[in-house]
């Protein structure tokens, strides 16, 4: 599918870009959501409103459906990627800036994903944010 089948999650779409061509010929698809595997397991190793895993291209699809409800993201930058095991493995890092939509505070945080590529997809992905960022942003 193209990114005009993804508009639902256009508030996103900075990190979608970002992601994406991080991760370059090493998968398949045009989109975030296309080089995602249908049993992806996404796991956050932060509490902060969304599951500690998510199983399923399906499920995260529905979870960002409610990130992109309460954030809208602006632009992604300072990239840092670091390809392992023959880019099996890829290690994202980057910072998000946006905007809480609940309360207009301003959203800037700092990731690093570590992602692990199987038959040109996403099987599996471990997020770590700084948490602090996040609880400010959504406190004030």
């Amino acid at each position: 599918m193209g990114s005009e089948h993804y508009t639902a999650y256009e508030g996103a779409e900075p990190y979608f870009t970002l992601i994406r061509g991080a991760l370059g010929d090493l998968v398949d698809g045009e989109h975030f959501f296309d080089v995602v595997a249908e049993d992806v397991s996404y796991e956050v190793r932060y509490e902060l409103g969304w599951p500690r895993v998510i199983q399923g291209r399906a499920a995260l699809m529905a979870a960002f459906g409610g990130y992109v409800e309460a954030i809208r993201i602006r632009s992604a930058d300072e990239l840092i990627v670091t390809r392992a095991d023959g880019g099996r493995v890829v290690v994202v890092e980057y910072d998000v800036h946006g905007t809480i939509l609940a309360t207009g505070a301003t959203y800037d945080n700092r990731f690093c994903s570590i992602i692990e590529i199987g038959d040109g997809k996403i099987v599996r992905w471990r997020d770590y944010m700084d948490s602090h960022a996040a609880w400010v942003a959504l406190n004030v």
